[in-house]
């Protein structure tokens, strides 16, 4: 029962017996190797593999099942919001935001409702921070900084394009004390205190669409235009979906490119990356610079 609850977590559908499916990436790739761990650890067997149905299930009825999973998901969010329309409860609004954060993050082929989910979701927000007192507002801000300063951020080592930025992002805007562990991808557990970030079950990560960088922007109500253009240039070059045609994100990915190669160690990554991104930043904040 533990697995078959971890098989929805990751997002995976069952297709046959004891098949369960994943489109293939390397966060599906790492997100099977965690759970074949927990299997072989209490005493099963498994095997993780890459493969096409050759027979049977075409492709399209794969993709219908990812379909109609995440659309019962998202139609409980949407049943589960309609109470909450009559009287805003920030905390209710909020835990309902992190469930819709959780089914967008597996919902690998854009399930037809989604947006309509989003849109109840974005209404009830607006609603929720409408009626919270600016005093309130100020107050949780500051706290959520102070929080934050001089945390250890744990994130994959061989960093390169959203982790550098979001490194930088971090350090810049988030929590300028902060400190970076770079670990293995797989079998490392948090200690007390740490904040993971673009790696498996990490506090900031993908999110739906949106790559690291965007998470954290959208997290932390970082509303610098500067920033969201930033952010549109890693998701171009980190999601490989050209869904903002950031022109100038094939330049910045050759940069960044340059740098992991010259420099193996992570440290000097995120130093020189942080050159890049700082230069990228300046340029958005003069004027006459496109955002």
């Amino acid at each position: 029962m533990k697995v078959w609850r971890r098989l929805q977590r990751i997002g995976a559908v069952p297709v046959k017996n004891s098949v369960w499916v994943l489109p293939y990436n390397d966060q599906a790739v790492e997100d099977f190797r965690w759970l074949l761990e927990e299997i072989e650890a209490g005493g099963g067997e498994g095997s993780v593999c890459r493969g096409d149905f050759v027979d049977g299930l075409s492709d399209r009825d794969v993709q219908g099942l990812f379909h109609k999973a995440r659309a019962a998901e998202y139609a409980t969010i949407a049943r589960d919001a309609k109470p909450l329309a009559r009287r805003v409860a920030p905390a209710e609004v909020a835990r309902l935001n992190h469930r819709l954060a959780e089914v967008a993050a597996i919902d690998y082929f854009h399930a037809p409702n989604r947006q309509a989910a989003e849109r109840v979701v974005a209404r009830l927000e607006a609603r929720a921070r409408r009626t919270e007192p600016p005093d309130d507002r100020r107050a949780s801000t500051g706290l959520r900084a102070a929080r934050m300063r001089g945390r250890t951020w744990v994130t994959r080592r061989g960093v390169f394009v959203d982790r550098i930025a979001s490194a930088w992002l971090i350090k810049r805007f988030i929590d300028p004390a902060a400190r970076f562990k770079f670990v293995a991808p797989e079998g490392y557990t948090p200690r007390k205190g740490e904040l993971r970030f673009d790696m498996f079950e990490a506090e900031y990560t993908h999110e739906g669409d949106r790559c690291t960088f965007e998470t954290l922007v959208r997290r932390f109500r970082l509303r610098d235009p500067a920033l969201r253009a930033i952010g549109e240039i890693v998701h171009d070059i980190d999601c490989k979906d050209a869904k903002f045609g950031r022109a100038v994100a094939t330049g910045v990915e050759r940069l960044l490119a340059g740098i992991a190669r010259k420099h193996a160690a992570d440290a000097t990554r995120l130093r020189r990356g942080a050159a890049v991104f700082d230069n990228l930043y300046q340029s958005f904040t003069n004027k006459g610079v496109r955002p």
